[in-house]
């Protein structure tokens, strides 16, 4: 695994920087943010992670290890991959990310180039309490997973797959009156509801 470079910056691209170290050239792909930073024969220093792939090896780079650390954390959400985690990077700093994931807002995310609707939705919910140790909360505030993490949580120990668990469970809290939001038990009788009894067809278990 290529954890971090140091180096100089050999070529300059839209969302790519070649950087030479020791005499060899990596590509790493990068926001647009990193290449308006860097100059031709700037030396830079990037945290690194390698994707490998069956017909590619490729190099995503950060000037921040947070930045590396959500980067990491959008891949294991349903549908996101790298160039899709690293759109949501360009788009929005860490903080914007860790705020959004904790006021359940998937708007943000909406907005970035090729991230649909659902999956901005299970970027919040699958996120839920993740971010904690990259952006610590404000004084006084305790972490705790979302109500709707904590339905589509429950829903996925009663049987049903993770990705209809979490379309459920945000339709139900988003049709909810502001009492009910906060009842985790009433949201998830609605869910069931919504469900209905034929787990097997829906879940294909």
């Amino acid at each position: 695994m290529i954890s971090s470079l140091r180096g100089r910056v050999l070529h300059l691209d839209t969302d790519l920087l070649i950087v030479e170290v020791g005499g060899v050239g990596f590509s790493v792909a990068v926001t647009p943010e990193v290449v308006r930073e860097f100059h031709l024969g700037d030396e830079i220093v990037l945290h690194t992670t390698l994707i490998v792939r069956e017909d590619a090896l490729s190099l995503f780079g950060f000037r921040e290890r947070e930045e590396l650390t959500v980067f990491t954390q959008l891949l294991s959400v349903s549908g996101v991959g790298p160039k899709s985690a690293l759109g949501v990077l360009a788009a929005l700093s860490v903080p914007q990310i860790a705020d959004a994931v904790n006021a359940e807002d998937d708007a943000p995310f909406r907005r970035v180039s090729g991230i649909g609707p659902k999956t901005a939705k299970l970027i919040v919910v699958q996120l839920a309490g993740k971010l904690t140790t990259v952006i610590a909360p404000a004084a006084g505030a305790t972490a705790s997973p979302s109500t709707t993490a904590q339905v589509a949580a429950a829903l996925v120990a009663l049987g049903w797959n993770e990705r209809t668990s979490v379309q459920i469970a945000a339709d139900v809290v988003a049709a909810a009156t502001p009492a009910e939001q906060g009842s985790v038990p009433a949201l998830l009788r609605s869910a069931l509801a919504q469900l209905g009894p034929a787990r097997t067809e829906r879940t294909g278990v």
